[in-house]
């Protein structure tokens, strides 16, 4: 179990090196197109990686936003944040800010830049279906994001993945428009057809590895959480009850399903492509195999 974690931790990381260079490449065509100068490729980066980190301090809060989320203590959702303490204290953890989104679907999620500024999310539907090891289970696979720094991961990868998706934009505009420096000088061909290949697969290319970064931590969170529950047979059942009953939440957004316990987004043939999380069927069979080595 422990190298599941190692390889899926060295996974992760591998893929989000893989953003920074899309990143520096799109600069570095930017830079060709628009000024001439290869050399103002840093400046480029310098002025994307400034956007991240605005994007990477915000995201937690406009996540809680947009699902309409309130913040709840011991005295208002005694149940919930019972456990979420209880877990935080065996995990060796801060305590989370806990919310509950009123939403029947069955789901959760965690957000954060750190252990120390995380926040934990249930819906009122898995707070109603799940018993208590079940419940157990889902807010300890969600501490896991926290204690392995997924949370940061999954903020970075937004950050990055927006990042690339504003160059495309921009670049796809103007090669399409003209308007760059080497239009006006009837400049190098080939740099505006390698621009316009790039900015019309980087955006598809960005979305792709966010979704592997996002497979990856799944696992490696319910890993996570079974060790520190002892019983991965309650994160398993409660898939089992998560995947007959549903998770697709009314307030829908794209860019924070990859935060969620289960996929929010109502299922289709796009969804299941294009999907954020790994095969609920994969997940149990994992988690029961799991259940036979502890």
């Amino acid at each position: 179990m422990y190298s599941e974690i190692d390889a899926n931790k060295r996974k992760s990381w591998i893929i989000l090196s893989l953003f920074i260079v899309v990143v520096a490449f799109l600069s570095w065509l930017a830079s060709e197109y628009f000024f001439g100068q290869p050399s103002l490729t840093f400046v480029v980066v310098a002025i994307a990686m400034v956007y991240a980190l605005i994007s990477y301090f915000n995201a937690s809060k406009m996540a809680v936003a947009m699902h309409g989320a309130r913040e709840v203590d011991a005295q208002s959702a005694p149940r919930l944040y019972r456990i979420v303490e209880n877990l935080t204290i065996t995990d060796g953890l801060p305590m989370p800010k806990v919310y509950i989104i009123d939403d029947p679907a069955m789901n959760a999620f965690a957000t954060g830049r750190d252990p120390e500024h995380a926040i934990v999310a249930a819906t009122s539907g898995i707070l109603d279906v799940l018993d208590d090891s079940e419940l157990e289970g889902v807010m300890a696979h969600e501490l896991g994001h926290v204690k392995n720094y997924d949370i940061r991961v999954s903020m970075l990868a937004f950050a990055l993945v927006s990042v690339i998706a504003i160059l495309s934009d921009i670049m796809l505009r103007s090669f399409l428009w003209g308007g760059g420096r080497r239009d006006r000088e009837g400049g190098n061909g080939l740099v505006v057809i390698l621009g316009l290949v790039v900015a019309i697969l980087a955006p598809i290319s960005a979305k792709l590895l966010q979704l592997a970064i996002s497979r990856q931590r799944e696992y490696l969170a319910d890993a996570s959480g079974a060790l520190t529950t002892r019983y991965p047979e309650g994160l398993a059942s409660a898939l089992e009850k998560i995947s007959a009953h549903g998770s697709s939440l009314k307030k829908q957004n794209t860019s924070t399903a990859h935060l969620f316990f289960a996929n929010p987004l109502k299922a289709s043939n796009l969804t299941k492509w294009f999907s954020t999380h790994p095969p609920v069927k994969d997940r149990i069979a994992k988690l029961r195999e799991m259940g036979d080595k502890l």
